[in-house]
């Protein structure tokens, strides 16, 4: 198949506690697929795009479980590599009744960390109009950061956007400086990035969306578009700026995935062709549905829902 979007990472099998507590108190836990990349690639797969992932899982039950999700999503995963010798990595996360959950890894030395630039399928992604990636892949090895750039650079000499989230995962980095000389690299080669506020303030050392964005812009970067949580989002361009508020809701399950959410708004937005402050608000849109769901991409919404849901809103601040 001909794909539309491209994105590559680690995907991983996530055991959930069933009941609120701390992690080390749960005993009963359910599966299901954890990964920010997949999270989006399910997300845009879910509008209608047609989108392939990238990747190495083991050759083990775990890796074929990931894989039977994604082919049942309708993501593309031909190019994904399996290891006899290498596992599928593996994360726990908490229940929480508010706030975020505990999360712990079981990621070291997994099947995806070995992704070089050998591995890299340059006709595949080229086919692609479009790839996004996040600030994960870099971070978790060596050969994995080499694979980052050389996708990068590649998919910019074919004239592609790129949409880069910073997903800041501090614990997978050597230090603090690396990270924010990695990220920032990468981010003045994408066309769209798309940090939240408390991850532009560490990258930039600087305090207001307008400051950080002006930051990125000075970089390079085509839009930044700045997560504000339930404020909504500010977003800059060189012609442009602005404010798109965010939407209230009823109460928030999990906090997990909505980032990924919001990043499946910006990308299927723009590629939509809609005005940026649109693309923004279904952005905003699809964050608040992933809040209120209990999985990392439970809310993540198909076409009808997310117009229900943007109908609905606009409904309530009309009887407002």
């Amino acid at each position: 198949m001909t794909i539309d979007i491209i994105t590559f990472g680690e995907s991983m099998t996530m055991f959930y506690a069933n009941e609120a507590g701390e992690l080390y108190e749960a005993s009963s836990f359910s599966k299901a697929l954890a990964g920010a990349e997949t999270n989006v690639a399910v997300g845009l797969a879910r509008l209608g795009f047609r989108v392939g992932w990238m990747s190495k899982v083991g050759d083990d039950s775990l890796g074929t479980f990931i894989l039977n999700e994604l082919t049942k999503e309708r993501v593309d995963i031909s190019e994904v590599k399996r290891m006899a010798e290498r596992q599928t990595g593996i994360l726990l996360k908490s229940k929480v009744v508010s706030g975020d959950p505990d999360v712990t890894y079981y990621r070291k030395g997994s099947a995806a960390s070995t992704m070089s630039v050998f591995d890299y399928p340059g006709d595949y992604f080229k086919q692609a109009k479009h790839m996004h990636i996040t600030g994960i892949p870099p971070a978790l090895s060596k050969d994995m950061s080499e694979f980052t750039y050389h996708a990068v650079e590649h998919m910019k000499q074919e004239g592609k956007t790129i949409s880069f989230d910073p997903n800041l995962r501090f614990q997978l980095w050597p230090d603090q400086e690396t990270m924010i000389h990695t990220i920032n690299e990468i981010a003045a080669m994408a066309d769209w990035f798309l940090p939240g506020i408390s991850e532009g303030k560490l990258l930039t050392g600087l305090s207001t969306p307008e400051e950080i964005a002006e930051f990125y812009l000075d970089q390079g970067v085509g839009l930044t578009v700045i997560k504000l949580g339930k404020e909504g989002a500010y977003y800059r361009t060189e012609e442009k700026s602005g404010y798109v508020p965010g939407f209230e809701v009823d109460r928030v399950v999990d906090t997990v995935g909505a980032g990924d959410g919001f990043a499946v708004g910006i990308i299927s937005g723009l590629l939509d062709r809609l005005p940026i402050e649109e693309a923004v608000q279904r952005a905003n849109a699809i964050g608040a549905l992933a809040v209120m769901a209990p999985g990392d991409m439970d809310g993540l919404p198909s076409r009808e829902r997310l117009n229900g849901f943007l109908t609905d809103m606009e409904n309530q601040k009309i009887g407002g």
